[in-house]
């Protein structure tokens, strides 16, 4: 069996099984309003960054599916493309996925599904060291223990569109949605992994330039163009927003996903929350910093 390990256990979240599962639980809301979120629930969007930072975001988006869904059979995640710059869908060959929590499998399926649609390539390599998808997994084991994964890196092309209708037709022929109200337990969850406007000196885009007002336009004006796309489901536009105003690491990732919720009958998303690391910097230490990286929280 084919098991891929883990690369940022350690750095982006914690290594060790006990640490890991109490700052999971100490990621994860302590209710979950039903009201207001989507019927069915198809997908949604998380950030990236190490747990710290947007941990709580991420936690809340699968508290949501857990509340709206209770059993998902599938989780696939769509991941950005930090070290991959191939310009096809890329899925993991892997049997599973390690963590410290323990080993989920892949499931093998769903997976040929895409790879017989032609919207996927399979290559193990790519993903050996793409941390976008792995910080993701530990909350699907904590909440989801017998759910499988289907990993994507989906880079910034138009082929992310094709691989969201994909999606869709894989979804639709693996259980599919009852009456349009209530989703099948076997049909798949779709995750879209990015983080939003990475601005500062640090990652070399100061457009506005430096200080609390570019701080704040990147995250009231360019996050919230992406935020705003993405809500009134417009893969198209939302890919190529983020082509031109730099409000994405993972647009392909979440122009997936978006994609395929739109095609599932999805009329909006719903955010459930927005910030940035350097709000997080001052609320938990106190400090600011120069450079900031916005987070959002979405789910269809």
């Amino acid at each position: 069996m084919q098991i891929r390990k883990p690369t940022v256990a350690g750095q982006f979240y914690p290594e060790d099984r006990e640490t890991c599962l109490a700052e999971i639980r100490q990621c994860l809301p302590a209710e979950v309003p039903g009201q207001g979120l989507p019927v069915p629930l198809v997908g949604g969007l998380v950030p990236h960054a190490g747990w710290t930072f947007s941990g709580a975001l991420a936690a809340l988006v699968f508290a949501a599916v857990k509340r709206q869904r209770g059993t998902v059979g599938t989780f696939v995640v769509c991941g950005a493309a930090h070290g991959y710059f191939g310009s096809e869908p890329v899925v993991d060959g892997s049997d599973a996925w390690e963590t410290p929590l323990g080993t989920t499998q892949i499931d093998a399926a769903l997976r040929q599904a895409l790879l017989d649609s032609g919207a996927v390539i399979a290559d193990s390599g790519a993903h050996r060291h793409e941390h976008s998808i792995e910080v993701q997994v530990p909350f699907i084991q904590h909440l989801f223990p017998d759910a499988q994964i289907v990993p994507i890196i989906v880079p910034t092309t138009k082929s992310a569109l094709g691989l969201g209708q994909a999606l869709a037709d894989a979804s639709l022929a693996h259980g599919g949605l009852e009456g349009g109200k209530s989703a099948n337990p076997q049909s798949p969850v779709f995750i879209g992994s990015t983080d939003l406007t990475h601005y500062g000196p640090r990652y070399g885009f100061t457009p506005m330039g430096i200080g609390s007002e570019a701080l704040h336009w990147a995250s009231e004006v360019n996050d919230r163009q992406f935020i705003d796309l993405a809500l009134s489901l417009e893969p198209r536009h939302l890919l190529a927003n983020a082509l031109e105003n730099g409000n994405a690491c993972g647009p392909g990732a979440a122009a997936a996903v978006v994609a395929a919720a739109k095609q599932l009958g999805a009329q909006k998303g719903v955010l459930l929350a927005h910030t940035n690391s350097n709000e997080i910097m001052l609320r938990e230490m106190g400090t600011v910093s120069r450079d900031s990286v916005g987070y959002a929280a979405i789910v269809f």
